[in-house]
């Protein structure tokens, strides 16, 4: 209907960036362990203690898994690269 307005709450936005680089693989870490675990600022401290060891383990788990994704993707593409002559190309993913 013309003349009504809505308003959509959105809640806050956190901007990086970054200088020639796409985000590094521990920032993409961290935000899917802000999705995962959450550790409320007042919780027990025995409690908290543990939920914090956790989640460095599950960020460590994290960072090796979307390190390991990172090389196969390279390698797909360098194949890629390679069965299409671009051999510049697939050498310059290989060398990253």
């Amino acid at each position: 209907m013309l003349g009504q307005t809505g308003a959509a709450q959105v809640g806050s936005v956190t901007v990086k960036t970054t200088n020639h680089t796409g985000l590094s693989i521990e920032h993409w870490a961290d935000r899917a362990l802000e999705r995962i675990i959450y550790v409320a600022p007042d919780s027990q401290s025995i409690m908290k203690d543990q939920a914090e060891a956790y989640r460095d383990q599950i960020r460590k788990v994290l960072t090796h898994f979307i390190a390991q994704a990172i090389k196969s993707d390279r390698t797909t593409l360098y194949n890629l690269f390679l069965q299409q002559g671009h051999r510049d190309m697939a050498e310059i993913l290989r060398k990253l």
